[in-house]
């Protein structure tokens, strides 16, 4: 297992983007998505857009709430700017309404609490004792008016009421069909957000919003039998989105995008930064269920997008995923015009890099178009420097397959990843996926390597078939032959022969005198770059921990 202390991400304070502070909000939808592509071969494009983020510190009480009393009321009487504070323990039952009001400065509703952890520590449940309580048995604990922005939730406990089971906990939306209606600039921080213990629920944030930022809190118990659920999902809001230091935990898609056509012609979730997460499903929950898969919750996977542009995933543990309702693969960049009438879906421009995936059936699907409805073809993937640890079918069921594509997608970038899976490094099926480029990666080659439909134990013809003219060099096959593959790759017979610092401790940087050390096509070590000095410059924290 990789130690988490060897693996760092970065969160300054919550001015993430100081330059973006203070501006003026942006619309992120696309008129034509077609009129937006780049040349062929292009690197994926990152975030265009920060999340405008308030000051760290919320100011003096401008209102204290304990049991009993009116929040609603004082939502209503609140002036930008106002901080309303609530008593630790208090219970106040909603669902709660955040109106439109004039003016950009923020309304604060925290705990009164003085002992929270500090911005930029993410809570846990043991911190509940330290938080007021909004409750709902009905609709949404909390849901917005057309328009309504500028608010901001500090360590607050959001659930329902005992044994209810609620569709949308928090409802960031109502089915907008103008952007300027969205509601925007609402931020969750240091909060605990969670489904019935017993029954579940389908999803914790709806975030059809824009400028909505979810930060340093915990989200559990989404759960549910026969349908999907999800921690946070946006389907009908256009960004930017800033998913910052959370654990995040639901049984269906821990974090989704799309999955159903949005209300607006056009729009494409965009801009979004996903960084220093930890995604999981408890182990607990993968049950053999005797008869149909509804006597345990509905599993499918642990990310996915289905519409979106410009996405930057970095720093995250996703862990614990096995095929249920799926077939086990945990990550997913698959385009759904999901009830056919949204051709303009996309997934483009998405940079998954410095990730930790472990505990998994199989890695990663990546899919050219919609194999139902139209949809537009996935384009410009970058994964690079992750370690994807224990994929394995022998311990989580499935294939144990590290990446899958199908269907066409265009301008994929696999470059210095470490991966030990115990099925095939790449498998294919549909359309030639162009401009790909497969470089630098450390891989156990296993039975098949990199197969496709109609070639399975042929490398080679796997490559000309669905990878043609694609840069396929300085990779390491642990066990591979050199005859199945392009010249300039590296097929070591066994792991110890790789000279990993502690292989079987799960440190899996390169000793100074092994052979890949520095071997890579830019100079650097083959696999994934996993010295702290390699991460981006600030604060370091471990992850791992929630």
């Amino acid at each position: 297992m990789l130690n988490a202390s060897a693996f760092f991400f970065v969160i300054g304070s919550l001015s993430l983007w100081p330059s973006c502070r203070g501006g003026t909000a942006v619309v992120t939808t696309l008129a034509n998505p077609a009129a937006q592509d780049l040349p062929a071969g292009s690197p994926p494009e990152l975030p265009r857009i920060a999340v405008e983020l308030p000051a760290t510190s919320a100011g003096a009480a401008s209102r204290t709430l304990s049991a009993g009393d009116d929040l609603q009321g004082a939502i209503d009487d609140a002036k930008p700017g106002d901080v309303i504070a609530l008593q630790p323990g208090a219970v106040f039952k909603g669902p709660f309404t955040l109106p439109k009001k004039s003016g950009n400065d923020w309304i604060t509703i925290r705990t009164s609490a003085g002992a929270l952890p500090p911005s930029g520590t993410r809570v846990s449940p043991s911190d509940a004792r330290l938080m007021p309580i909004i409750e709902a048995d009905r609709d949404s604990a909390i849901r917005t008016e057309a328009g309504a922005h500028h608010y901001r939730f500090i360590g607050i406990e959001v659930r329902p009421h005992d044994d209810i089971f609620l569709y949308n906990l928090i409802s960031l939306g109502n089915n907008e069909t103008n952007v300027d209606d969205m509601p925007h600039h609402i931020v969750f921080e240091r909060c605990y957000i969670h489904g019935d213990a017993n029954l579940g629920g389908r999803r914790g944030v709806a975030m059809n919003s824009r400028h909505t930022a979810v930060i340093d809190s915990h989200i559990s118990d989404f759960k549910e039998m026969g349908n999907d659920s999800q921690a946070l999902a946006t389907w009908n809001g256009a960004g930017p989105f800033a998913i910052i230091n959370n654990y995040l935990e639901a049984s269906g898609e821990n974090v989704l995008f799309g999955g159903a056509d949005p209300k607006i012609i056009n729009l494409v979730p965009s801009d979004i930064t996903i960084t220093g997460n930890h995604f999981s499903k408890p182990v607990a929950w993968k049950k053999e269920p005797t008869n149909i898969v509804d006597e345990a919750w509905t599993v499918k996977n642990l990310f996915e997008l289905k519409n979106a542009l410009r996405v930057l995933v970095e720093h995250n543990i996703f862990e614990n995923n096995w095929p249920n309702a799926q077939n086990g693969y945990a990550i997913l960049f698959t385009p759904r015009n999901q009830d056919g009438n949204s051709p303009w879906s996309m997934v483009r421009d998405v940079t998954f890099r410095n990730n930790i995936v472990r505990h998994v059936s199989s890695g990663m699907t990546i899919q050219g178009t919609d194999d139902i409805h139209n949809s537009q073809q996935t384009k410009r993937i970058r994964i690079n420097d992750n370690v994807f640890e224990d994929v394995n079918s022998d311990v989580w069921g499935g294939v144990g397959n590290l990446i899958q594509i199908n269907d066409g997608a265009a301008d994929v970038m696999i470059d210095h990843n470490t991966a030990f899976q115990t099925g095939s490094v790449l498998v294919a099926s549909g359309p030639p996926n162009l401009h790909f480029s497969f470089t630098n990666n450390l891989v156990p080659n296993n039975k098949f390597g990199v197969a496709g439909d109609s070639h399975y134990g042929d490398p080679n013809g796997a490559i000309s078939t669905y990878f043609p003219a694609a840069m396929f060099s300085r990779n390491v096959f642990q066990g591979g032959d050199a005859a199945d593959y392009p010249a300039e790759n590296f097929f070591p017979r066994s792991m110890n022969d790789i000279g990993f610092v502690n292989y079987a401790g799960g440190d899996f940087r390169l000793q100074s005198n092994s052979s890949y050390k520095f071997a890579g096509t830019d100079g650097k070590d083959i696999g994934a770059n996993l010295d702290s000095s390699d991460q981006p410059p600030g604060r370091r924290r471990a992850v791992g921990t929630h």
